[in-house]
């Protein structure tokens, strides 16, 4: 009984030193089987390390690229910041500078080419918003047809001129380092002298605005070139509108000088 096991499927017996042979055959296969699977693992692990190995100083190349060169836009902001509150936070700017209009000395007249000098005058509450006071005079000589002979005279061109006081809003919208470009308003009064060089005649007579005071108002674009940051060169292109004859003159003109800049907001 203890030799052999019970009868096989075929009626015979099974001896039982087979099974032990066939039991330990079973194991040593098993156990092959999962130290192979294990080498495998292993291999398989540190084939993929040195490639990773391998795949990791890209990448940290190019995040210490790309954080050099953000350290190096940020130092560039920080300098032209700096350029532009070294340039705008002045309280105070003077201007001074000639001048050029295209105005209508009558209402039947041709349009003459008037030169002004101008001078004015800006307190600014922070880097962009100022209030400005300016001051010009204009003068040409208005063409008024055909002569006129007075005492042997002939008048053709007399001279002619007005002189301006204006005040309002000035904003700088665009502020660079080395420029910058402002919107103006202006209002004010402005005295027109018309028949200084006329003698007897009236301006009236010929065709030329009266002699009077009646408003005045600009809309301008000063643009400005920072040469250091207290001196600048500016140009100002500008629309201007007058009252003279109890009605309005249209007229286009610019202003060209220089500006000082002084006083630490």
């Amino acid at each position: 009984m203890g030799g052999v096991l019970p009868y096989s499927r075929g009626g015979n017996p099974i001896p039982m030193s087979f099974s032990c042979r066939f039991a330990f055959l079973l194991a040593f296969i098993l156990a092959t089987l999962t130290a192979a699977s294990a080498q495998s693992s292993s291999s398989s692990s540190s084939t993929a390390a040195p490639d990773q190995a391998q795949a990791a100083p890209p990448a940290a190349t190019n995040q210490g690229a790309l954080s050099v060169q953000a350290r190096i836009r940020a130092r560039r902001a920080q300098r032209r910041a700096a350029a532009i509150h070294d340039a705008y936070s002045h309280t105070y700017e003077a201007y001074a500078g000639l001048g050029y209009l295209r105005f209508s000395p009558g209402s039947t007249l041709e349009r003459a080419h008037e030169y002004a000098w101008n001078v004015g005058f800006t307190r600014y509450f922070d880097e962009r918003l100022g209030v400005t006071l300016d001051g010009r005079g204009y003068y040409t000589n208005a063409y008024v047809g055909s002569p006129t002979n007075v005492t042997n005279n002939a008048i053709t061109n007399p001279a002619i001129s007005q002189y301006a006081a204006l005040l309002g809003p000035t904003y700088r919208f665009y502020a660079a380092p080395k420029y910058s470009v402002s919107l103006r308003g202006l209002a004010g009064m402005v005295h027109g002298n018309f028949s200084g060089d006329l003698g007897s005649f009236t301006p009236a007579s010929l065709g030329l605005w009266p002699d009077g005071n009646t408003f005045i108002a600009t809309a301008g674009l000063p643009v400005e070139y920072n040469l250091t940051p207290n001196f600048v060169a500016r140009v100002v292109p500008e629309y201007v509108l007058t009252g003279f004859g109890s009605t309005t003159q249209s007229s286009l003109g610019f202003t060209i000088g220089a500006a000082i800049r002084f006083g630490k907001q």
